[in-house]
C-alpha cells in the first residue's frame, strides 16, 4: 500500500502503518549516525538535554556528501541501522518515533518499537543522489564538528521509505525470507 504522511509522524499514522507499505514522506526529518548517537547516549547519561525535542521525532542514519553548488545537500543515502542499536532502545522509550535506515535490527530494538508503538523505515541503499532531490533543506543543529555525521534538520517532500518493522514487529526480512524461502 503506498501512503503521504506528513511529519513529524503522529502515533496514529506509525500505528496504521504495516509491514511492507511503500510511504512518502513530507516535512521534517533529522539525521545522525553512530558519532552523534554516542554524543546522545554520553548527554543523557550526564542528565543533560538532547540536541532537539525528540518526541514523536524521526532520525534518519544519514551522513550527506558535500553539497553540489545550488543544491542544500550531497548525495543522503541511509546508513547500516545495526550500528545504533544499542541506543536506539532508550531513545525510542523518550519518545522516538520513527527511525529511516538500512538493514536488519536486533530483538531488543524490535521490542522497543512493539513497546513504543513506533516503526522503521527503510531508504534504498545505492540510490543516495536520487534520495538527495527529496531533501529541499538541510540544516546543522548539533556536533558540526562531526562533520558529515553532525545531527541536521532536513525538509524533506516525497521521500521515499518502506516499511519494514511495524508496530507489531513484523518485519519485512524475516517475511520475505520465509516467502521465497531465502536461508
Amino acid at each position: 500500500m503506498d501512503r503521504k504522511i506528513n511529519m513529524p509522524l503522529s502515533k496514529e499514522d506509525a500505528l496504521s502503518l504495516s509491514c511492507g507499505d511503500y510511504v512518502y514522506l513530507t516535512g521534517t526529518i533529522y539525521t545522525a549516525r553512530d558519532a552523534a548517537h554516542k554524543r546522545m547516549y554520553e548527554a543523557l547519561r550526564r542528565g543533560e538535554e538532547l540536541p532537539f525535542d525528540i518526541k514523536g521525532q524521526t532520525i534518519y542514519y544519514m551522513g550527506p556528501s558535500p553539497a553540489r553548488e545550488g543544491r542544500p545537500i550531497g548525495s543522503a543515502g541511509p546508513t547500516t541501522a545495526s550500528r545504533m542499536d544499542k541506543y536506539a532502545p532508550e531513545l525510542l522509550d523518550l519518545g522516538l518515533i520513527g527511525m529511516i535506515g538500512k538493514g536488519k535490527r536486533t530483538r531488543e530494538v524490535k521490542d522497543a518499537i512493539i513497546r513504543n508503538g513506533a516503526v522503521y523505515f527503510a531508504a534504498v541503499g545505492g540510490a543516495g543522489a536520487l534520495l538527495s532531490k527529496r531533501i529541499l533543506s538541510s540544516e546543522t543543529i548539533a556536533y558540526d564538528d562531526l562533520g558529515t555525521e553532525a545531527v541536521r534538520k532536513l525538509e524533506v517532500k516525497d521521500f521515499p521509505v518502506i516499511v519494514v518493522i511495524d508496530h507489531e514487529g513484523r518485519d519485512l526480512y524475516e517475511e520475505s525470507q520465509k516467502q521465497y524461502r531465502i536461508e
